[in-house]
């Protein structure tokens, strides 16, 4: 039987201060479905990476499986998907029924091998590069977040033929998936890593009474501390006021005898200091309190309430066409206060229903009706992140105080060391994240938010809807999250050709 033996690891990149993994112990058995869950820039990508024999580390990884990653580097996607198939397999004609079997399992056509790789849509590659992971009996899959372009029906599939699998590594940021296909989680946590027997659910019901355990823990240590300073400052005064040589007994002061002064106030003193220690002791033998708790402080929207017009955005019978493109027709309004999801597959044109409401340029002729209250300030998250440069100067092209876009990101576990590097260089998880924390920080009236979820860690996903149902903005959203759709909509309208 197949085994990993991760023994006494440690890694950590040439910008960081601390390791990001130190001194790390792990047993894998070949047949775990294993989810990876912990927050973005925690080093899942690198443990996946290390295990590939791609990163130098100090320790040592033993194992007699063989690693596959997923997603596959394609140089050139203007090939037919046949010959990049063949390049990333070595794979030779008379083998290519291995590649048909698993992507008839993914419910895709054989004849997909035949077009070009950039013609097929981001779903049908992402079944493609999954579907030649798995034509090795001996292989381990190391699976990095498949369902970033995959709708809710795709991730289903998906889900379905994972469970028909023996054994693999997934990340994944879908707890609805995760439920689906895993049976064991590696949970990647701000201080060390556990290994859980379960799914997400399992997972999150164990750390959520590990938080409430050290909450608990933090709250006496902070009694039994104060209480400790009160006494040490109360032995002290007294030990200074006996320095004195006097004290007073109603109007009358008495002068105590010297050596007797001195000796007493030594031994007092002492005692104060000794209590001082014990302070100090407390607090260093308690200083890894609260070291895996992820989320103190909740995250809040710069939400700004308008109640006229009653709704702020209507939409009658609106459809978008060009040439061969035509969105379906569509009628919703979008009251004060209220979370509107557009639901649909891949490509169905909710992002251009978006970029239509926002006025941005497209080459669509509109028919039906569309109005936006005119005063109403709209944030918008894009789908896809197109920032540059540092974290300040994005506050000052946005006129957002850089402060509360910092408060934002630490809120949401972003380390400080990335505060002042470049945004195109940052992950794609980070970058979403300065995102995010663009748009709660800026002023709005209503919320824009396609694909939020995107590239971000559960945890991460969990402060969003926690947020939503806390404030109750008016939102229009898109995603493919069922657990987000589920739990902050308050109207879903289902787009269908």
């Amino acid at each position: 039987m197949g085994t990993i033996q991760i023994e006494n690891v440690s890694f950590k990149y040439d910008q960081m201060v601390n390791n990001l993994f130190d001194s790390l112990n792990l047993r894998i058995d070949e047949s775990w479905k294993l989810g990876l869950i912990g927050r973005n820039g925690r080093g899942k990508t690198t443990l996946m990476q290390m295990l590939q024999g791609k990163l130098q580390y100090s320790g040592q990884i033993v194992s007699n499986l063989n690693f596959y990653y997923y997603p596959q580097p394609v140089a050139n996607k203007n090939r037919p998907t046949v010959e990049i198939v063949k390049e990333l397999t070595d794979l030779e004609d008379y083998d290519m029924w291995k590649v048909e079997v698993e992507l008839d399992k993914l419910q895709v056509k054989p004849d997909i091998l035949d077009q070009e790789f950039s013609t097929l849509s981001p779903g049908e590659q992402t079944k493609v590069l999954l579907a030649i992971l798995f034509i090795d009996d001996y292989g381990f899959q190391l699976i990095d977040e498949p369902t970033n372009h995959l709708d809710i029906v795709g991730r289903e599939i998906v889900a379905d033929y994972l469970k028909s699998k023996k054994g693999f590594i997934v990340i994944s940021h879908d707890k609805t998936f995760l439920n689906q296909v895993i049976d064991h989680v590696i949970s990647i946590n701000r201080q060390n890593v556990d290994v859980y027997k379960g799914n997400y659910d399992t997972w999150e019901q164990e750390k959520t009474q590990q938080d409430q355990s050290e909450m608990a823990e933090k709250s006496q240590l902070k009694k039994d501390i104060s209480r400790l300073h009160e006494t040490a400052v109360k032995r002290e005064n007294w030990s200074r006021q006996t320095e004195k040589g006097k004290f007073k007994t109603g109007l009358q002061q008495v002068n105590l005898d010297k050596g007797f002064i001195s000796h007493k106030s030594s031994k007092m003193m002492k005692k104060a200091k000794t209590i001082a220690k014990r302070v100090d002791g407390e607090i260093d033998e308690k200083q890894s309190l609260l070291k895996n708790i992820e989320i103190e402080d909740p995250i809040k929207l710069n939400y700004v309430e308008v109640n006229h017009p009653k709704n702020l955005i209507t939409v009658d019978n609106l459809q978008l066409v060009h040439d061969d493109v035509t969105t379906p027709i569509v009628s919703f309004k979008l009251p004060v206060n209220k979370v509107v999801s557009l639901v649909g597959q891949n490509g169905i044109g909710k992002t251009t229903i978006f970029k239509q409401i926002l006025g941005i340029k497209q080459p669509f002729t509109q028919t039906g009706e569309l109005h936006v209250a005119p005063s109403a300030k709209i944030s918008y998250l894009a789908q896809e992140d197109e920032l540059e440069g540092n974290i300040r100067q994005l506050a000052i092209n946005k006129h957002i105080d850089a402060e509360d876009i910092f408060s934002n990101l630490r809120k949401l576990g972003f380390e400080r060391y990335l505060f002042e590097q470049p945004i195109e260089d940052m992950s794609q998880g980070q970058k979403r994240k300065v995102a995010l924390a663009v748009s709660l920080s800026e002023e709005a009236n209503i919320y824009l938010w396609d694909e939020p979820l995107n590239f971000l860690d559960v945890i991460t996903r969990q402060q969003i809807i926690d947020a939503i149902k806390e404030q109750h903005p008016t939102m229009l959203l898109i995603d493919h999250d069922q657990d987000l759709i589920d739990e902050v909509s308050d109207q879903k309208i289902i787009l269908q050709k």
